[in-house]
């Protein structure tokens, strides 16, 4: 199994949207970089569900990933704020996941409190400059985070 950290602005899609609905699409990437890391995603793997662009940013809660990758489909949606004009059903450059609840947090892990532990130095999220909406996270670090909880 691998882990995740996935970023969500929560007015949009928040981990209490996740809970209620059980299951839901994770779509609208249009990093390359994030892109391919949700295409190595697979059944079972867990991620972070981190609240981003927001009061309180950071880990609100954990999911999984319900179904592998598969062409996002508001690529091809002209209502859709992902809208991608160079997309087409044969040859859409972009994907999308199903992810599923798994835990809420009872607190967020907030940014500032991720970036004071030593363990998550190298994680992606807490280096400067770094903006990927999607990132691998080591076993390591995924035990780190879950003893600030």
């Amino acid at each position: 199994m691998a882990y995740w950290l996935m970023k969500s602005e929560p007015d949009e899609f928040s981990i209490s949207d996740l809970k209620r609905l059980g299951t839901a699409r994770w779509d609208g990437v249009r990093n390359y970089q994030a892109r391919n890391f949700l295409r190595a995603m697979k059944i079972g793997d867990a991620f972070f569900f981190y609240h981003s662009s927001c009061p309180e940013p950071g880990i609100a809660g954990i999911g999984t990933i319900a179904r592998a990758a598969y062409p996002d489909p508001t690529a091809l949606d002209p209502d859709s704020h992902y809208f991608d004009a160079k997309a087409s059903a044969e040859k859409n450059p972009w994907s999308a996941i199903d992810v599923a609840f798994e835990s809420l947090f009872t607190q967020v892990l907030g940014l500032g409190y991720l970036k004071q532990q030593s363990a998550l130095e190298q994680l992606p999220l807490v280096q400067k400059g770094s903006r990927l909406s999607v990132m691998p996270v080591t076993a390591e670090q995924w035990a780190a985070i879950l003893a600030l909880r």
